[in-house]
């Protein structure tokens, strides 16, 4: 496998602080994959890490309210950005460490 790019950070961001990065821009009206990908992006720009891995799991209210009415329906999307180490079977840990919602095998 290629080496990691040399990006180096030693910044640390609180988890009060990703809440607000991610509230910040689900205030606006858009597609939960497109909402992954910028948080990831905003992240990446300034944090300046390695590689990045963001997760949403989100509650539809048009799920839970109109149409379907799934109370407990609950939709992840992920994205990576820059290196993460290649692992055998790392894609599925991902998945199980935030507890993917569907439990299916990605």
């Amino acid at each position: 496998p290629p080496p990691p790019p040399p990006r180096r950070s030693r910044k640390v961001v609180g988890l009060s602080k990703l809440a607000r990065v991610a509230n910040a821009f689900a205030r606006r009206l858009q597609i939960q994959e497109r909402l992954t990908q910028q948080i990831a992006e905003s992240l990446w720009k300034v944090l300046q890490p390695r590689g990045i891995r963001v997760v949403l799991e989100c509650t539809h209210m048009c799920m839970s309210m109109r149409g379907v009415q799934q109370p407990r329906a609950v939709t992840a999307t992920r994205t990576e950005l820059g290196w993460l180490p290649p692992e055998p079977g790392a894609y599925n840990r991902g998945w199980e460490q935030v507890g993917c919602p569907c439990g299916a095998r990605h």
